[in-house]
């Protein structure tokens, strides 16, 4: 059972004890992302990550980091999204202590060296240059910024190749004295620990002061821009191709029924997607679909990777299974095979210490709230057929659809003509 407590300058505490484990995951997440930047410091958040594993007062340098939590066998990494930025450490429980030690270190005391500074910027440019040379990964991004234009929102986390080098060692103190502050930030402790035991230590290792966050993200403004198709022109031996549009934010009504949508159309083997345009044509090895939901809008899109002198005949595919889906209601049987799907999809993932401490703090993070595994299935498996047909009907109307293509075609019109 999970238990919740708030230290008086705003830090909250979750602690869940599994049974079923030896180990034990800290995480801490912080409000924090692409969507907290502005258009001069895009990637700041990102790099911030980068630099907490650099050294701070304790463990003084990137080897002491990481050799401490080898020492013990551990796993340790970070993460960066739109809306919030994840540190964490998965040990065995006896090492507990450690964990702690090293994540209240580096991100309290971090140091900021100009020298490692200058370092990692190679690293990030080499980040950088990573997605761009996969297109499988990069395509997500420019169908992000098609859909939700040129605001934060639209932005990636890895920024742009002018901050990742010129950003400067105030500038990340100035970012992580804005946003890292207790009242922006959930500990959350998940595997062989209990809640007693959990307040101790981060009373113990998080001593942070009374400091405030001094701002909010940027929220998502509606835009009117005309774009319905994003292409970039590469020569590429596969084509990579986005199609969807806006969809809901995470706590609106619809939330679990576009999720299961989603699986129902593309989210496994036997999804409509994958036995129409992948095992019925040939058409693609990877093909996908998936929600991603924020606090005040989504998106919803499928992903595929195309045979270059098929790309037409794939678009058509993929816009056919979202007007099926629309026009008609899907079988019960079909809906319950994908709540069962998710369902026992969430069962798996809750195995490992580290997905359910990411469950927990997220959701308080986020919403002020916690949404435990039970209280979702038991929303889950309130969505009916009607649910799925509402639902398809809005995010899957036509004219709320856009196309985003990386491949060697320079002609965005081709393209344009499938969303008339």
């Amino acid at each position: 059972m999970h238990h919740k407590n708030q230290f008086k300058n705003g830090l909250r505490i979750i602690t869940e004890k599994l049974e079923s484990t030896k180990a034990v995951t800290v995480l801490l997440l912080a409000g924090a992302g692409s969507r907290y930047e502005h258009k001069k410091i895009n990637g700041i958040s990102h790099f911030l990550e980068h630099m907490f594993f650099k050294g701070a007062k304790k463990y003084k340098n990137a080897r002491e980091v990481s050799e401490a939590i080898d020492g013990v066998g551990g796993e340790f990494n970070a993460f960066t999204g739109k809306e919030y930025a994840g540190y964490y450490v998965k040990v065995a429980s006896e090492n507990i202590e450690k964990a702690m030690d090293v994540i209240s270190d580096m991100l309290m005391n971090a140091k900021f060296d100009p020298k490692e500074i200058d370092k990692e910027r190679g690293v990030i440019m080499e980040e950088y240059n990573m997605y761009q040379d996969t297109p499988m990964y990069q395509i997500g991004w420019d169908f992000e910024k098609l859909v939700f234009d040129d605001q934060p929102l639209g932005w990636d986390q890895v920024g742009t190749p002018e901050l990742i080098k010129s950003v400067t060692q105030k500038q990340f103190q100035d970012y992580k004295g804005a946003l890292y502050s207790p009242d922006n930030m959930v500990l959350a402790l998940a595997g062989d620990i209990s809640d007693k035991k959990g307040i101790e230590l981060a009373e113990k290792y998080f001593k942070f002061g009374d400091e405030k966050k001094k701002f909010e993200f940027n929220p998502y403004k509606k835009h009117d821009t005309k774009e319905r198709v994003y292409l970039h022109s590469k020569k590429t031996e596969q084509a990579h191709l986005v199609i969807g549009g806006q969809s809901n934010p995470e706590t609106h009504k619809n939330h679990w029924a576009e999720k299961l949508l989603s699986i129902i159309l593309g989210g496994n083997m036997s999804s409509r997607m994958f036995m129409s345009v992948r095992e019925a044509r040939g058409l693609c090895y990877y093909i996908h679909t998936s929600s991603d939901n924020f606090k005040d809008t989504g998106i919803f899109s499928t992903g595929a990777g195309i045979q270059v002198s098929r790309i037409d005949e794939a678009v058509q595919a993929i816009l056919a299974e979202y007007e099926k889906i629309r026009a008609e209601k899907i079988p019960q049987a079909e809906l319950e095979k994908a709540i069962n799907f998710m369902k026992g999809k969430m069962i798996l993932n809750l195995e490992d210490s580290e997905e359910y401490a990411h469950l927990l703090g997220k959701y308080e993070l986020l919403h002020g709230k916690i949404m435990r595994p039970e209280e979702i299935l038991k929303e889950v498996e309130k969505v009916t057929v009607e649910d799925i047909h509402r639902v398809a009907s809005q995010i899957l109307a036509p004219e709320n659809l856009k196309i985003g293509i990386i491949g060697p075609y320079d002609e965005k019109g081709r393209f344009e003509k499938f969303l008339n």
